[in-house]
């Protein structure tokens, strides 16, 4: 069989495997082929437009577990997005889930497809992390695998504080400089900082939290992260804002603070990494980092509604990519444990939506600095982040996913929490 033979066989068998997956409804998705031909032919004009470079992209993006195999075909080049990428997560739940039987069928189209390759494939960079799980050696070079990636790729789509969490929207139209402002104030607020207050920051990026709460509450600070790319930033950063005194950022676990007292601890965008195992250390550690009548704010992605299309086994593309051993749990399950560890538990507030909007956000400054990123990361890299962000979005927009503040007060020994009766000083 001659190349263009071979063309014109995956060519058709290409259309088959899209016209069975998309029967239902084929304009929701318009693909173009390596060719420049397009499927459906005739179709109406559709909100995403898949391109598949190669004659065997589909063979490489439908493998198992599909997840993996879609992320890392997306990552390698096999096919591209045009239009909405938030939009074409939808548009793989509307396929739903076949049968046994239309999965063999499926298979054996997919089977028959060129072992081809992308042109100019970018190459893939898989987390291989060593050792016991949430091990604290593992857990560094988990947290390393991520966000040592590079600071100046970071800031090129980050808010001028570099506040890698969701930010906090009155109206949804503020700009992400604004809105991340406007959440590390909630922060302060539900906290009740007040000057001369000592404020722990477990996993503190680059110090966005513990330099705002020196600067408007007059605050004593420190921030821990496993990041050494972070802590070297954040150092960098509070020095020239002349707040050395008052605060500052270590390269530390936190399991390794025993021996210091705080008034108030908050963790925003750490929880995560912890692990389900590990929730009993990781609140006693908070609590016994407080002294009575302390507050610590938990800041923490969730599940979403249980059994949804994200549920999964084994190891996910986003374990694999970009954020190894992370674990997500129901909200109902980290406040029990934190309140197993002595904890009270004082105000929950769901930031769902919020989190989409900052997703968006992130995504269109990455899209408009792509050419800055590529040359800082390279292009396999800048694919992982869009990809996992755009999905992430849909996660949150969707309900498969949520964000959760809780505040938690350890009581003194007569069971006081010394908050006020109402919680109109935060919202006021």
């Amino acid at each position: 069989m001659n190349v263009d033979q071979m063309h014109t066989r995956a060519a058709a068998t290409t259309r088959e495997i899209l016209q069975r997956l998309f029967d239902a409804d084929a304009s929701v998705l318009a693909v173009r082929l390596w060719d420049g031909t397009r499927w459906p032919a005739d179709g109406p004009a559709a909100p995403v437009t898949l391109t598949l470079t190669h004659p065997g992209a589909l063979r490489r993006m439908m493998q198992f577990p599909l997840d993996v195999a879609l992320g890392e075909a997306f990552i390698r080049g096999d096919f591209q997005v045009e239009g909405d990428l938030e939009a074409a997560f939808d548009i793989v739940r509307r396929v739903g889930r076949p049968g046994p039987r239309e999965v063999l069928a499926l298979g054996r189209l997919a089977a028959r497809l060129p072992k081809t390759q992308p042109p100019d494939a970018a190459p893939l960079r898989p987390a291989r992390l060593q050792g016991a799980k949430h091990s604290r050696e593992r857990d560094r070079r988990a947290i390393s695998h991520h966000y040592d990636v590079g600071n100046d790729f970071f800031q090129l789509w980050l808010d001028r504080r570099m506040v890698y969490s969701c930010a906090y929207f009155s109206t949804g139209t503020e700009d992400l400089d604004t809105a991340q402002e406007a959440k590390l104030d909630l922060i302060c607020r539900k906290l009740r900082l007040h000057a001369g207050d000592r404020l722990l920051d477990v996993g503190c990026g680059w110090g966005g939290l513990v330099m705002y709460a020196a600067e408007r509450y007059g605050v004593t600070a420190l921030g821990v992260t496993l990041s050494r790319s972070q802590a070297e930033l954040a150092a960098r950063r509070i020095a020239e804002a002349g707040l050395t005194a008052r605060c500052r950022v270590e390269l530390r676990d936190y399991r390794e603070l025993a021996g210091e007292e705080f008034d108030k601890a908050a963790s925003v965008g750490m929880f995560e990494h912890v692990g389900r195992e590990k929730l009993p250390a990781y609140f006693a550690a908070a609590f016994s980092a407080l002294r009575p009548g302390g507050l610590f704010l938990n800041h923490g992605i969730s599940t979403g509604r249980p059994g949804g299309e994200w549920a999964v086994t084994g190891r996910s593309f986003t374990d694999r990519y970009v954020f190894p051993d992370g674990e997500l749990v129901s909200v109902s399950e980290a406040l029990r444990a934190a309140e197993d560890a002595g904890f009270e538990v004082r105000d929950v507030e769901s930031l769902r939506e919020h989190y989409a909007l900052t997703l968006r956000h992130w995504v269109r400054r990455l899209e408009a600095r792509r050419a800055e990123a590529v040359t800082a990361v390279g292009e396999g890299i800048v694919r992982t982040w869009r990809l996992f962000m755009a999905a992430s979005a849909y996660g949150f927009a969707s309900g498969h996913l949520s964000v959760y503040q809780a505040l938690l007060v350890k009581p003194d020994e007569r069971g006081r929490s010394g908050l006020p009766l109402t919680r109109t000083d935060i919202y006021a």
